[in-house]
């Protein structure tokens, strides 16, 4: 049993604090959702726990199995089982994938001769061309093709928590059932806990969030479960505008998450 706890995390980027305490336990096969108005520091909590250069941390902890998370470079986090796949994956010229995969399980328990047909099975579990594993890294691949890319990285890795950070971003229909059944899957078979960042209650239709969390004002304003998603995709985000915590029932039902401008910075 695996667990990532963060513990009053604050974090600025730029001179700007975005983070105000963020308090999350994520334990193996759970999968939290986080949602919230843009601007509110959803995909800023995901560099920061992942190590993303540019962000520091100005209060609070993180630990994943008792280590100490933000002690640790990237590379050290990726090998004790923290996993990212982000919302916009990089491209990398000259670098296939089986050339990532084949150093990243180098510092673990998996036999390189066990790399090829893992691979191979989980690009035909994802409805992954087997031509696009000799390409470079998301080199000329789809943005659902990317985000399959990822998918089979996080399969083939078995880490032991996934953050995904807006995994559903520029997939068609067949793409994000396909990705949200495989994580969903990986829950079961491998225990893999999962901090899903998403928008649109549409992803949680396939994979299924234990607890969904409203993140706004830098803070965790809000905890329940799948029925709290269903509440802000009718009535949105008002009642959380100033970070506090209030019953999604105070929802003002009439606002316009898009027209109000304090959530205009999608990048925090």
């Amino acid at each position: 049993m695996s667990e990532l706890v963060i513990s009053g995390l604050e974090a600025s980027v730029g001179g700007k604090q975005i983070l105000r305490g963020v308090d999350l336990t994520i334990r193996s096969g759970e999968v939290h959702a986080v949602m919230g108005p843009n601007g509110a520091g959803k995909s800023t909590l995901s560099h920061v726990l992942m190590g993303k250069p540019g962000y520091e941390v100005t209060g609070g902890s993180v630990t994943l199995d008792g280590a100490d998370l933000l002690a640790m470079p990237v590379w050290d986090r990726a090998a004790a089982g923290l996993f990212l796949a982000m919302q916009y994956p990089t491209e990398v010229p000259g670098v296939q994938l089986r050339d990532v995969l084949r150093h990243s399980i180098a510092t673990g328990d998996v036999s390189i001769d066990e790399l090829e047909p893992r691979l191979l099975a989980e690009a035909d579990r994802i409805g992954f061309e087997h031509q696009f594993l000799d390409r470079a890294m998301n080199v000329d691949l789809s943005g659902g093709e990317k985000k399959r890319n990822e998918t089979i990285q996080l399969a083939v890795l078995q880490p032991k928590i996934a953050i995904l950070d807006e995994i559903d971003s520029g997939l068609d229909v067949d793409a994000l059932r396909d990705v949200s059944r495989r994580v969903e899957a990986a829950t079961e078979e491998t225990g893999l806990g999962v901090l899903v960042i998403t928008h649109y209650n549409k992803l949680l239709d396939e994979l299924h969030p234990d607890h969904v969390h409203v993140l706004a004002g830098g803070r965790i304003a809000a905890s329940g479960g799948a029925e709290l998603a269903a509440e802000l995709e009718v009535s949105g985000y008002a009642a959380y505008s100033d970070g506090s915590a209030r019953p999604a029932a105070e929802i003002d039902p009439d606002w316009d998450p898009f027209g109000d401008a304090t959530f205009a910075d999608r990048t925090l």
